[in-house]
């Protein structure tokens, strides 16, 4: 006896666009759009990057719509991106991605190293969400230092942010502890930075003579054969504060390359805490701090709180 065929089981519902006539907050909106849906349910939607505006997902409830944009409900459930591994997100949006990265994980990959890196897993992040969607790198960390990173989700952005580097970022301040007891409260420290045939970076004793860095810092603490120092950057010179901390003759803690000796600090001791910028499209100020590591904290162990 033949088989019946099983009942094919429907399709899911296709995404449904919805045009906006008027100025309004993305879940209100919804809420008076999708009918019969609650509230709990639109917000599992948006949470689950459901909702797009123009062709983006949005997660923010007061996303702030404009006449003629199109809202367009996705029912399927997206894909889930990859676990992080290395790295949190503290900022998302259409154009950029803030993140706070471990000491350890590769910026992105190079010649040498192929490895799993804080770009890659943002690709996959965001092509989760949006099959073609790209990320772009902006500015980069080396691997043992820790801290706030922007990553920008289009070349467009990529270029103004690289292009207007200097006058988009406001603060960029740095947590470094550093070997030695550091006497003066505060300096800045200016040399003409070269690159070696070795690719280690050095103060050239001559004016002029490569690109000028320039290093403000200010002494939090020290004890214990440390100091741990706050460190804004005038200017974002590879290896800058580490071959000037090794200038000063404090190198960094952990920095075998630029002169360090101790071997009791497991990573390199530097940390990007604050970056602050004006936001390359819209122009809103933007400012993202990272929690200091407690290895970074540890030679102060008892004495209070930096």
């Amino acid at each position: 006896m033949q088989k019946k065929p099983k009942p094919s089981r429907p399709s899911p519902p296709g995404p449904r666009a919805y045009p906006v006539r008027e100025a309004d907050e993305l879940l209100r909106y919804l809420l008076k759009t999708l009918a019969g849906q609650g509230r709990n349910s639109i917000k599992a939607m948006l949470a689950r990057g459901q909702i797009h505006v123009d062709g983006q997902a949005v997660t923010a409830y007061n996303y702030s719509l404009q006449p003629g944009q199109t809202v367009t409900v996705h029912k399927e459930k997206p894909p889930e991106a990859p676990p992080l591994v290395g790295l949190s997100i503290l900022y998302e949006d259409e154009h950029l991605l803030v993140v706070d990265k471990d000491a350890g994980l590769l910026s992105i990959a190079t010649e040498q190293e192929k490895e799993w890196t804080a770009y890659r897993q943002l690709m996959e992040h965001v092509r989760a969400q949006k099959p073609e969607a790209r990320v772009f790198i902006v500015h980069r960390l080396d691997r043992d230092t820790s801290g706030v990173m922007m990553f920008a989700k289009s070349e467009e952005v990529q270029q103004r942010l690289q292009t207007h580097w200097r006058d988009l970022v406001k603060e960029r301040t740095y947590v470094a502890l550093v070997e030695g007891a550091v006497r003066k409260p505060e300096g800045t420290i200016a040399s003409w930075l070269k690159e070696s045939k070795t690719l280690k970076m050095y103060s050239s004793p001559y004016p002029n003579d490569g690109q000028h860095a320039v290093t403000h810092y200010r002494t939090l603490r020290t004890g214990n054969g440390y100091s741990l120092l706050e460190v804004n950057l005038e200017t974002g010179r590879k290896n800058q504060i580490r071959v000037h901390m090794q200038d000063i003759g404090h190198p960094i803690a952990g920095d075998k390359k630029y002169g360090a000796r101790l071997r009791d600090l497991h990573r390199l001791g530097l940390h990007a805490k604050v970056l602050a910028f004006e936001h390359p499209m819209d122009g809103r100020m933007m400012r993202f701090e990272a929690e200091v590591p407690k290895a970074l904290l540890r030679p102060f162990a008892g004495k209070g709180k930096a």
